[in-house]
């Protein structure tokens, strides 16, 4: 075969010669035609219940008699506490916990910040932090976070430092 010139004009496609692209049309299956078509007698309907009816069904939610899902849940009205998010609450956003021991990589007298933990890879930067009570803390620091449990602000206290409550932005109290 010959390869077509550029110069040579291609013949233009008619109306009347459209067709669908191959395999994009499928026939309508029709049920209900005789035996030997496969879906004959019942139609792919099974015997007889609700499912083989004609224009029933069941109504969303209907789990066949057992007690719905909605029906077993508790009851609940308006917007509720913050951490309750079903119910279109604020969620908390999550703390990132550091131990006191994990502090004691910082030098004396130097404060600490969220930043500061996130640099040394102690906290993700995304997250609030929330000092623990876990381990000493053997050096006198200025500590700056978010949230601090009873005993490590005791403890930060008795080493000579500072427990300061960072206030969140996020969140409006």
């Amino acid at each position: 075969m010959a390869k077509k010139n550029a110069t040579e004009k291609v013949p233009m496609l008619r109306i009347h010669e459209l067709r669908p692209a191959r395999g994009s049309r499928r026939r309508r299956r029709r049920v209900g035609r005789g035996l030997g078509s496969g879906r004959g007698v019942y139609s792919g309907r099974g015997m007889k219940g609700q499912q083989a009816r004609s224009g029933s069904a069941p109504r969303p939610g209907f789990e066949g008699g057992q007690t719905p899902l909605v029906k077993r849940l508790p009851f609940r009205r308006g917007v509720r506490a913050g951490g309750a998010s079903h119910t279109g609450g604020l969620r908390h956003p999550p703390f990132a916990p550091v131990n006191l021991k994990d502090l004691n990589l910082f030098e004396a007298q130097s404060e600490v910040t969220p930043a500061l933990l996130h640099e040394k890879g102690l906290v993700r930067r995304n997250l609030r932090v929330k000092v623990l009570g876990t381990g000493t803390l053997e050096r006198a620091l200025t500590i700056k976070a978010h949230a601090f449990s009873k005993s490590a602000a005791e403890a930060i206290e008795k080493a000579g430092g500072k427990a300061e409550v960072i206030r969140d932005a996020r969140r409006p109290d």
